[in-house]
Order: C-alpha cells, then sequence, then structure tokens
C-alpha cells in the first residue's frame, strides 16, 4: 500500500517533556514496540523489514537526506514474525546494517509520533503525518508536522537529516 508521509527525525534529551506535550493533545498511545529493522543493500531508496510486537511490515521508502521536514514516499507490505522473508533478503540483497530500538507510538488523528530509544545512538522523537489514500494532500501534511514541531519545540540544530540506520553506519 503505497502513500505519503511528511516527517521529521530530531535528537531528544527529554522525553518525558515530549510525551507530556504529546499527551496534553490527547494522543492515543498505541503501545510500546522493541523493534528490530533489518536495512538491505539496494540500488534505491531504503529496504527494510520491521520486526516487532505491534508492527510487522516490509518497507521501501525513498526520501531525500536534508535536515527538517521531508516528504517520504513509501511502500509497506504486511509480515508476520515467522515469515522466511528475512533469510531471503538476507541471502538475496545482503545487509546493510540493523537499527535495534524501544519505540512508543503515539497517533493525533492522521499523524504518527515516535518516542524512540535507538540501541548506540540515543534518544530521539519523530513525527510522521500520514496520507494513506491521497486526501490529505502535501501542503497540509507539512503544515500538520511544522505545527506539532513546533509544539514540541525541538531546536532546528537538533533535527535529523538522514535514517538511523545511515547514522549507525557512519
Amino acid at each position: 500500500m503505497p502513500h505519503l508521509n511528511v516527517e521529521m527525525k530530531a535528537r531528544v534529551l527529554d522525553q518525558n517533556k515530549a510525551r507530556a506535550l504529546i499527551l496534553q493533545k490527547n494522543a492515543k498511545f498505541q503501545g510500546t514496540d522493541h523493534q528490530i529493522d533489518t536495512y538491505f543493500k539496494v540500488n534505491n531508496g531504503r529496504l527494510k523489514l520491521r520486526e516487532g510486537n505491534i508492527e510487522n511490515y516490509l518497507v521501501y521508502y525513498e526520501r531525500e537526506d536534508k535536515p527538517g521536514i521531508k516528504e517520504s514516499n513509501v511502500i509497506l507490505f504486511k509480515t508476520s514474525p515467522d515469515s522466511t522473508i528475512k533469510s531471503i533478503l538476507e541471502k538475496s540483497l545482503g545487509v546493510f546494517v540493523v537499527v535495534d530500538k524501544i519505540r512508543e507510538i503515539y497517533w493525533i488523528d492522521n499523524v504518527k509520533f515516535h518516542i524512540d530509544n535507538v540501541v548506540g545512538l540515543g534518544t530521539f522523537v519523530e513525527i510522521e503525518a500520514i496520507d494513506y489514500e491521497g486526501k490529505i494532500g502535501k501542503e497540509k501534511l507539512y503544515e500538520q508536522c511544522k505545527n506539532y514541531l513546533d509544539m514540541l519545540e525541538i531546536p532546528e540544530e537538533d533535527l535529523i537529516s538522514c535514517s538511523y540506520s545511515d547514522l549507525l553506519a557512519e
């Protein structure tokens, strides 16, 4: 299922403050997920297998590596934890890097918030304004993302331009 995300990621030292601000807006807490994201070696975009207790997907996405709010074109394929897809991808493509994180997931309407503790990297917050059906539009998604970024009082210098996989590979 292809869809458009407008998103940002930032290093955040005070996750309690971020969590409190998100909950003040009556966000729905989906749960805490221990996620292992295995990124595979590909020529275009990024391909990862997410294995968690809440989310299990094969994810292909294309996104510019630039600071601030950015677009991401995403295709999700629901997987099951007992699938053999991981071994097929490991053998055929090879592993680029593995990201191990504990992720709290919150929702306000179509906007998804992640409070992440990433092994080897530290603590982060992500905002993803998501248009699953092409009905919201890019401009509205940017506006939502910017409004929540302002709400969380995240300074521009804390924004991350690339994925956790790229940070770990450095």
